[in-house]
C-alpha cells in the first residue's frame, strides 16, 4: 500500500511522496525476486536519493537550477548545476558492483565519480526523510533506462554522526536488503517509471542515518551509488528541508526545461545483406550533459553486429545505446558520435532516433 505523506500536502509535493517507494528488509541476507525483467537507470525514490532531492529543491519553472536547501546550494557552488540535471546518473562505467576498496571514504554519496563531488558534503542540513525503524513500508527506485541488475540498500552503524565524512567503517557490512532484478512499473524515461517492492526497515535503530544504495547491471560493469539521508524518529516517509514545490517548483514529470538532445542516424555504407550506420547525438538544450542515451527499434531482421563509440543494450528489436566514457559530457550545442554495423536484408529508413539524458 502507498503511503501518502503528510508533511506534503500540496499536488506537487503528493506526487514526489507517490513516487518516493523503495523498500527495505531486516539485515537477514534476505533476497527478494519479484521476478520479470529489471530496467532502470535512475536513483532511489524512497528514501529519495540527494540528487533527486536537491534537484526538486533548486528546480524552477524557467528550468534554472536555484537550490534553497542550504546543503544543496553548497553542493551546487562546489560541482556546479549540470549534476542537478543529471540527478539519475551518479554511476562508475567501470563499477562492477563493488563497494569497500573501489569507492574511497568520504566519497561513498558520489561513488567516486568527480561530477557528483559536492554531494559528499558532510553536513545535517541535507533534505531529509523521516522512518519508523522495523516498519514495513513500499520501496521505488527510479527507471530512467532500461537495464537488469540487483540492489543492496545498507545502513549506517548506530552512532552515525552525519558531519563527519561518511566513510566505510560507518556503514554495516552486509547490506540489509537485496533485490534481484525487480519489476519494472511505467515507461523509462519518467519520474513515474520506477521499481517497487515491499520490505522491512532496518530494527532497533534512532535518530540520523544513512541508507546507502548500490545497484549493479547484469548486463555490464556499470553500477550506480547513492546516499539517501533519514531520520528513525516514527515517520511516515514525509520529506522536510525541501522549499515547498508550490513556490517556483518545478515540473517534477522529467528533466527540467533546458536538458534535452536529439540523435540522427545516417547510412555510411550498405551491401548485400548490411550497412553501416553512424548515429550523431547533439546537446540542443541549455545545459551541459553528464551523459547520454538512444533509444530505437531495428527492421525485422536486423541485427547489430558491431558498435564503437557507446555500449550497446538490446532486447529483440529494441535497442538501447548509452555514451563511452569518453563521449557522454556534451556543452550546449555540442555533438557526439557512435557507429554501428548491422546485418539485414532492405535498408533502415530511420533517422530521428529517441535521444534523452542518461
Amino acid at each position: 500500500m502507498i503511503r501518502r505523506s503528510r508533511a506534503l500536502s500540496r499536488p506537487r509535493a503528493l506526487l514526489l511522496t507517490l513516487l518516493a517507494l523503495v523498500t527495505t528488509i531486516p539485515a537477514l541476507g534476505l533476497v527478494v525476486s519479484a521476478g520479470g525483467d529489471a530496467e532502470a537507470h535512475g536513483t532511489p525514490m524512497k528514501p529519495a536519493s540527494r540528487t533527486f532531492l536537491c534537484w526538486q529543491d533548486g528546480l524552477t519553472d524557467t528550468g534554472e537550477i536555484k537550490p534553497v536547501n542550504p546543503a544543496c546550494k553548497a553542493a551546487a557552488q562546489q560541482s556546479g548545476t549540470t549534476p542537478f540535471y543529471n540527478w539519475f546518473s551518479v554511476l562508475r562505467s567501470d563499477g562492477a558492483g563493488r563497494t569497500r576498496g573501489f569507492v574511497p571514504d568520504g566519497e561513498l554519496c558520489s561513488g567516486g565519480n568527480t561530477n557528483f563531488t559536492g554531494f559528499n558534503a558532510a553536513r545535517d542540513d541535507w533534505p531529509l526523510t523521516h522512518l519508523t525503524s522495523g516498519a514495513t513500508i513500499d520501496f521505488s527506485y527510479n527507471a530512467w533506462a532500461a537495464h537488469p541488475g540487483w540492489f543492496k540498500v545498507y545502513v549506517t552503524k548506530d552512532g552515525f554522526d552525519p558531519t563527519a565524512p561518511l566513510t566505510w567503517d560507518d556503514v554495516e557490512n552486509a547490506p540489509f536488503l537485496t533485490v534481484d532484478h525487480p519489476q519494472l512499473n511505467g515507461s523509462p524515461g519518467t519520474v513515474e517509471a520506477n521499481y517497487s517492492w515491499t520490505g522491512a526497515l532496518p530494527a532497533n535503530k534512532s535518530g540520523r542515518h544513512v541508507i546507502y544504495m548500490v545497484w549493479q547491471r547484469s548486463d555490464s560493469q556499470e553500477t550506480f551509488y547513492s546516499c539517501s539521508d533519514v531520520v528513525f524518529d516514527g515517520g511516515n516517509g514525509e520529506v522536510t528541508g525541501v522549499k515547498d514545490p508550490g513556490e517556483g517548483g518545478g515540473d517534477p514529470g522529467g528533466p527540467a526545461p533546458g536538458a534535452e538532445c536529439t540523435a540522427t542516424r545516417t547510412t555510411a555504407g550498405s551491401w548485400g545483406g548490411g550497412y553501416q550506420s553512424q548515429v550523431t547525438v547533439t546537446n540542443t538544450g541549455t545545459v551541459p550533459m553528464l551523459g547520454w542515451m538512444v533509444d530505437w527499434t531495428l527492421p525485422a531482421g536486423h541485427r547489430i553486429d558491431s558498435l564503437w563509440n557507446g555500449a550497446m543494450t538490446a532486447q529483440g528489436q529494441a535497442v538501447m545505446v548509452h555514451n563511452a566514457g569518453h563521449n557522454g559530457s556534451l556543452a550546449p550545442g555540442q555533438s557526439a558520435n557512435f557507429g554501428y554495423v548491422a546485418t539485414g536484408s532492405g535498408a533502415d529508413t530511420q533517422s530521428a532516433l529517441t535521444c534523452r539524458l542518461g
